[in-house]
């Protein structure tokens, strides 16, 4: 199997599983309780928070463990809104982003907030100004993405966050990081947003851990679940203690050298452009990210391009959900041509990605190009 979709989710390496099965087997012990297991993992819990939190460039105490992104993201916009409620209920997000943060703003709006989403360029791209501009007296969250998970393209999170600081020095700022987390170098200290969200299966940790940093401008942040007071009072429930561990330990293995990591996954998205745009019919898309790679195949449609590869064992994903013949939402507010937009694929690189895997998903394209009929 070739697998070329990184950015739907990550193979989880061996030691990442030994840590959890460590802890599901022998350190299976409730932090919570106060005899010397349980201690002990109150212990571990806080030692993998601390690797958490120093690669995602914040502290301990601004480092909250959640289930998943989704919930990060949902808890942050709601969160923000809670603070700023004599503020006011409006918020501003993007066209483009994950589906986390859209319908979580559409369920708001549905309990009385304004939304305004901003439309992206036709590469896909949102400039700071394009957020400024939108800014309101009442503007009580902005809610941008890091970098986008279908297209690649890195937004300007710090510079929004300086923006914000002159236009609504009130105004919290929220960054769905998931893709750009150990991908894109930040510092939460450094970023500007007052809340950043994380997810460990994107980077070869396990599903169902995720996290939230949450910065010092956000006060007495009212709880995502009450009950018995885990988390600092504000996420209630017993920590999933091997998800966290494979989380800590995923976080370890790609910071071990991660400059050297990120060079060869942008070398690798490099070639994987120039060897695909040899193809008839191919236009790259988007663009920033070093593990992500959208393309069209013109004319052919995505769902059949990921059906025939993966009948060849090379795993990709549709760009277009391809659900009645409508693109995803991404890639709809790019408003590009029909043909091209019903073509749309991506290809997500990760550490284990070879030139090798590559060239087989080239020629893979290449022949579905010359053996299929165009029905775009």
């Amino acid at each position: 199997m070739i697998y070329l979709d990184h950015a739907a989710t990550t193979p989880v390496p061996r030691a990442v599983a030994d840590a959890m099965y460590a802890v599901l087997a022998e350190q299976f012990g409730n932090p919570s309780a106060q005899y010397p297991l349980g201690l002990e993992m109150k212990h571990q819990v806080s030692a993998w928070r601390r690797t958490v939190a120093q690669a995602a460039g914040c502290g301990e105490k601004e480092l909250f463990f959640t289930s998943c992104g989704t919930e990060g993201d949902n808890w942050a916009i709601q969160a923000a809104l809670w603070q700023n409620r004599r503020l006011g209920r409006h918020i501003v997000t993007t066209a483009v982003e994950h589906s986390a943060v859209l319908e979580c703003c559409r369920w708001m709006e549905r309990q009385g907030c304004e939304v305004t989403y901003l439309q992206p360029d036709g590469r896909g791209n949102i400039t700071a100004a394009q957020v400024l501009d939108v800014v309101r007296p009442d503007t009580a969250v902005v809610s941008v993405m890091m970098v986008n998970n279908e297209l690649g393209n890195i937004y300007p999170i710090a510079d929004i966050a300086r923006g914000l600081a002159q236009r609504n020095p009130r105004t919290l700022l929220h960054t769905d990081a998931v893709q750009g987390f150990l991908k894109v170098p930040f510092a939460f200290r450094t970023l500007g947003a007052d809340f950043v969200t994380l997810s460990a299966h994107k980077i070869g940790g396990p599903k169902g851990i995720g996290a939230l940093c949450i910065g010092p401008r956000v006060r007495s942040p009212r709880p995502l679940l009450p009950g018995g007071g885990q988390e600092q009072g504000l996420r209630s429930g017993t920590e999933a203690t091997a998800q966290i561990a494979g989380f800590a330990r995923a976080v370890e293995l790609r910071t071990a050298d991660l400059p050297a990591v990120l060079e060869r996954m942008a070398a690798l998205r490099a070639y994987a452009a120039e060897q695909l745009s040899a193809i008839p019919d191919v236009q790259i898309l988007g663009g920033g990210a070093p593990h992500i790679l959208a393309l069209s195949l013109a004319g052919w449609p995505s769902q059949n391009i990921v059906n025939d590869l993966g009948g060849q064992g090379i795993c990709i994903s549709a760009g277009s959900a391809c659900h009645q013949g409508r693109p995803s939402h991404v890639v709809a507010a790019l408003k590009l041509p029909k043909r091209v937009s019903g073509g749309t694929i991506r290809l997500s690189f990760g550490p284990e990605t070879t030139r090798a895997d590559i060239d087989a998903c080239a020629e893979a394209l290449r022949r579905h190009h010359d053996t299929r009929m165009p029905m775009l």
